[in-house]
This record gives structure tokens, C-alpha cells and sequence, in this order.
């Protein structure tokens, strides 16, 4: 997880809650509280050491009980906090959010991975403007993998760029300058004729994008044939009932854009 990110984005979100203007926890006066978070459901742990920003940022202490990563059952304790009843009040609903929906995250990402084994689960850069970096650590704490971070760390050429190019040959000529840089290539197939064709440029993996099951299951077996040490990629509306069919056909990786776009957040509460 980026840190350096967190206090930032910690400040703006208590600022957006009125966590310094509160005008109606003076009705607690000068009194003391102790809460637990806990687990409604169960679930993944993510973003405690964001709740521990919150809290410190509100002038309230934050203890976990656990680490990010961890699977709780349902009433398991993530931590404590403690402090003036009204600074902890003043984190209460951010520290929340963020463990609620970075949890959420985690927790749809191991149901992904759990389903998917021995095909590799990666996610997308389908994320909340802002938060990526905490939805992809998310993501890593619910064992999956993290696909690019951005448009600057991976060439990926999508079906867009290839409709762009409009040619076969000159993105082949393309590639091959990608490849003569030492830059590692994924490029996307719409259909079986792209995969076989792209499966013989200097690439390392070649996603399949929406191809039903058995067009897929042809395509592996096919793609394999052609460049047996390619990795291959599938993607497109995967949900947790089509993804243990995906990950039979022999794809290696998975990528989902439902573990940001779509995970639901977790069931927490802070019971003092």
C-alpha cells in the first residue's frame, strides 16, 4: 500500500465528514469511551492501518487485533479504540468507510481466488478515482494480483489501440518495436483468428477477451500450440459462478474488473 498516500486522503475524507465541526458530540462533554470494531459477517481484513490514520488524525487511539489479510468469522474482534468519546466519534464514520469498503474488496477478491485455483486472479484499473492504490492492496490481501497500476508501467495494447493501427502488419512492425526496447507486450484478441495471429508476435501474454467457454477452451488449447510458454489472459464479465469454468479450460490468469467496480462493502460496526 502506498502510506505516504494515506494521511491525504485521510485528511480529505474527515474534512468531508465535518469530523472537526461536529456539532453534536459536545453533548458528550469531557467523557471517556472504549469500542471494539466488529465483524458482522464473515469476512478479509483490509485497511486497519487507514482506521488507525483516522483516529489519530481525531485524537483517538486505534489498537488492531488482527492483521490485513486475515479471514474473520462473523463477531470476531479487528481491533479497539479508545480516547475522548467525542474524537472517537469524529473517526467513528471514516475509519469505517474505509475498512468497510477496502474489506469488501479483500473479501470478494479470496471468493474469486478461492473458485479460480490454480488460474491466477488479477484485477483491473476499474477503480474509484483517487483510490486505486488502496483497492489494489485490497485486492493483494485478498490474494489476488495486481494487473497494471496505470497507463505507465505495462504495454497493453487493447482492441482500441488495434482498431487504431488498422492493420495487422504495421502493429506487428509495432510490437516488435515495443519488444526491441525489452518492454514486456500484452495485447488483447477479440476472436480466434486475432489469437492465433497475435500468439506468434514477440509477446508474453495474450488476453482473451469475452470468447464464450467452449470458443475459449478452443482457443487455449490452439494459442498453447502455437507459443507454448505464452501466458494467456481471459477476461471480460467474469462473475463468481463462471469463473471456476474459466480457470478449467487452462487460462493462467483471470482478471476481474468486479473486485473494485462491484465489490460490496463488509459488514463492521464499532460498538462502545
Amino acid at each position: 500500500m502506498a502510506a505516504e498516500l494515506i494521511p491525504a486522503l485521510v485528511r480529505r475524507a474527515l474534512l468531508e465528514d465535518g469530523a472537526f465541526d461536529d456539532v453534536t458530540s459536545p453533548i458528550v462533554g469531557a467523557a471517556r469511551a472504549r469500542g471494539r470494531f466488529v465483524a458482522r459477517q464473515d469476512l478479509v481484513v483490509c485497511g486497519l492501518g487507514v482506521a488507525r490514520e483516522a483516529f489519530r488524525q481525531a485524537g483517538a487511539s486505534f489498537s488492531p487485533r488482527t492483521k490485513d489479510g486475515a479471514r474473520l468469522r462473523k463477531g470476531a474482534v479487528l481491533a479497539v479504540v479508545s480516547g475522548r468519546a467525542r474524537n472517537v466519534l469524529a473517526g467513528e464514520r471514516t475509519a469505517l468507510n474505509f475498512v468497510q469498503q477496502l474489506s469488501g474488496v479483500a473479501t470478494l477478491t479470496r471468493r474469486f481466488v478461492d473458485r479460480a485455483r490454480p488460474a491466477r486472479i488479477l484485477d483491473t484499473r476499474k477503480t474509484t478515482p483517487g483510490l486505486r492504490a488502496l483497492e489494489k492492496y485490497a485486492v493483494r490481501c485478498g490474494g489476488g494480483t495486481n494487473h497494471r497500476m496505470g497507463l505507465d508501467d505495462r504495454v497493453l495494447i487493447k482492441d482500441n489501440h488495434v482498431a487504431a493501427v488498422g492493420d495487422i502488419e504495421r502493429l506487428r512492425e509495432k510490437v516488435y518495436e515495443f519488444a526491441s526496447k525489452g518492454l514486456p507486450i500484452e495485447i488483447e484478441a477479440q476472436d480466434l483468428e486475432q489469437a492465433l495471429v497475435f500468439s506468434t508476435f514477440p509477446i508474453q501474454v495474450l488476453m482473451l477477451d469475452n470468447f464464450p467457454l467452449p470458443l475459449l477452451r478452443r482457443a487455449v488449447r490452439l494459442v498453447r500450440s502455437v507459443h507454448p510458454g505464452l501466458t494467456i489472459e481471459a477476461s471480460g464479465g467474469v462473475t463468481l459462478e463462471t469463473v471456476g469454468p474459466i480457470a478449467r479450460t487452462g487460462v493462467d490468469w483471470i482478471s476481474v474488473g468486479a473486485l473494485t467496480h462491484s465489490a460490496p462493502a463488509v459488514d463492521i460496526s464499532l460498538e462502545l
